[in-house]
């Protein structure tokens, strides 16, 4: 027994899930680019918040369960934060939490299946790091005897945006876990101040700890639809560039359910470790008023916003100034393309808001107007009949696919940095004020061999100038 205790391995891998579209907190949050990689409630993004509280002495890198979409987005958003080592696997397509767990549980268990992960989702906020370092310690030592351990966080009122969980008997030996006596659906208001009121019932947080062998052998029990379809998606996998792909056609198998219903539900190794972590899941507007800074009206700000006479608001503005007077308990948000106005208690039916959007084709239900990609960015500055004018910005060291179009030329002008550019077979260095011409049908590529970011504005003429017209025959990112 001492020998074991001394060759195991103590060291805890993150897993974090990144597959989340936070519709709720729509204009900020759409598919593109969802709540995760924005700021929503300190400098940093909600993905590299999460990374960072689990990183250091006692974490192994972590492994992050991403979107094939997002996959840049999270490998720049890692290195800006100085997290080194990670593994990225990626989602051929969203299927929930229990096909995304079983993907990272079998590959940690390839190297060793006694293995701890942590699970968490990568969009929630913590603000007692003291108090879930404890907390963590406590599920640890349950989840290395084979249970699987999720954390209850002590609710601040009657809230409805979250499930709950009822905590049953002490879990003998294990100081601070006890069984779970029940899972409780998001309830109505009335059933929540029930619960709370009892002092057995938390939020369930989302977060788990197990070893790699009890979530896959409690996987195979009573989730073998989700088991075998991963593996197979596993066992297909490969690598691309710094990522690692699942089998597109096997994961597509796998039914789309959490691990509460996967698992959690159904296991008789489910314990909770109730904690007061600060934790919020950030879930809607009304959870970031809750957690930002106010002023002495209970009013927060973001960005170019001015609030009078109001009190208990929200205002943020990724654009145009926006001003709020004379009214309480208000949501205003307002994006370079985009504006939401609702009631504190109306946040939680945003989604709404983007399902009617998406009935309406409307582009700006998943997509903004600036679009990343993982050589820089670009966004629509003017579109109108047969033209459309946009800015670029290229990465140092980055570049564009070599590439054609049938239905529009396009003019570029430096204002910034310089460009390399292969127009058919020649080759153009273009300076700051300096531009040139790409006519219809010739193959092109632009690349920024500097050291500062390349900017340009692009000019598009022609009858059709949609982002499908495009034909990739070289692409340094794997996307021909």
């Amino acid at each position: 027994m001492a020998d074991e205790t001394v060759t195991r391995n103590e060291t805890i891998v993150p897993v974090i899930l990144s597959g989340g579209t936070g519709t709720r907190l729509w204009p900020v949050s759409r598919k593109a680019y969802p709540k995760q990689f924005w700021p929503l409630v300190s400098a940093q993004t909600m993905l590299q918040e999460t990374a960072g509280r689990a990183s250091g002495t006692g974490f192994a890198p972590p492994v992050v369960v991403a979107n094939e979409e997002h996959r840049f987005i999270v490998a720049e958003q890692l290195r800006e934060s100085g997290i080194a080592g990670a593994r990225i696997l990626l989602e051929p397509m969203g299927r929930n939490s229990a096909p995304a767990i079983a993907a990272a549980a079998l590959m940690i268990a390839e190297a060793d299946p006694d293995q701890l992960l942590w699970i968490m989702a990568a969009d929630a906020a913590i603000t007692d790091a003291d108090a879930l370092h404890a907390a963590l310690a406590t599920a640890a030592s349950a989840a290395r005897e084979g249970f699987i351990v999720t954390f209850g966080m002590h609710p601040t009122g009657p809230e409805t945006g979250y499930g709950y969980i009822e905590q049953g008997d002490p879990l003998p030996g294990q100081h601070g876990a006890f069984r779970i006596a029940r899972f409780v659906e998001k309830p109505d208001a009335a059933t929540a101040t029930t619960l709370i009121g009892d002092g057995r019932h938390f939020w369930n947080s989302g977060m788990f700890v197990a070893s790699a062998r009890t979530l896959l052998a409690e996987m195979e029990r009573h989730a073998p639809d989700v088991a075998r379809a991963v593996r197979i998606a596993f066992d297909a996998r490969r690598p691309d560039l710094d990522f690692i792909r699942l089998d597109a056609e096997g994961f597509a198998a796998a039914p789309d359910i959490s691990i509460d219903y996967a698992i959690a539900e159904k296991t008789d190794r489910a314990v909770v470790v109730p904690a007061a972590l600060g934790w919020s899941d950030v879930g809607s507007w009304a959870a970031i008023w809750d957690v930002a800074a106010k002023d002495k009206g209970g009013n927060a700000t973001l960005g170019d916003a001015v609030v009078e006479q109001s009190t208990n608001c929200y205002v943020r503005s990724e654009g145009a100034i926006t001003a709020v007077l004379g009214l309480q308990d208000v949501i205003v948000i307002t994006t370079p393309d985009a504006v939401l106005v609702t009631h504190r208690s109306q946040t939680q039916n945003v989604k709404r808001v983007v399902d009617r959007l998406k009935r309406d084709k409307r582009p700006e239900a998943e997509a903004h107007n600036r679009v990343y990609r993982p050589w820089g960015f670009y966004e629509s500055l003017i579109q109108g009949d047969r033209f459309q004018v946009k800015r670029i910005v290229v990465l140092p060291g980055a570049k564009l696919s070599l590439q054609k179009h049938f239905h529009r030329a396009e003019h570029w002008v430096v204002v910034a940095g310089s460009a390399l550019v292969t127009r058919d077979a020649e080759t153009h260095l273009i300076r700051e004020n300096e531009s040139l011409y790409l006519p219809l049908g010739c193959i092109h590529r632009m690349e920024n061999p500097g050291k500062i970011p390349l900017t340009l504005i692009e000019v598009q003429s022609g009858a059709y100038l949609g982002e499908d017209d495009i034909v990739r025959y070289e692409d340094t990112y794997g996307r021909n």
